[in-house]
């Protein structure tokens, strides 16, 4: 039997995050992409690697080692607090019928 691994991440696409863990610690970058089926997400300027690339002349590529950003894990990251300049935790408050996000430490809504 297939277990359902995946989970519901609290950080979406545009969030600006910085890292709290790993080697590019206190860096801030964007949320580009997020998978939610091995919780990472790939930041932009955040996890850098070098790929080496063969060239493909009917596409027009040429070859070379190219850095790109690699994935890195949701708990590595915490989302940025732009009022008081510092990590900050996501928590959930509920609005009528609706469900927003707000900063763990003054109860603002964050925008995306």
């Amino acid at each position: 039997m297939k277990k359902n691994t995946e989970t519901v991440t609290k950080f979406r696409t545009g969030d600006e995050v910085v890292v709290i863990a790993g080697k590019d610690l206190g860096k801030k970058g964007t949320v580009q992409k997020i998978s939610k089926f091995n919780n990472k997400a790939v930041i932009t300027g955040i996890n850098m690697m070098k790929k080496h690339t063969k060239p493909n002349p009917q596409l027009g590529e040429t070859g070379g080692i190219v850095e790109k950003e690699a994935a890195i894990h949701l708990s590595n990251i915490a989302i940025w607090n732009p009022k008081q300049k510092k990590a900050d935790r996501i928590s959930f408050q509920i609005d009528g019928d609706k469900k927003i996000r707000v900063y763990s430490s003054d109860k603002k809504e964050i925008k995306s």
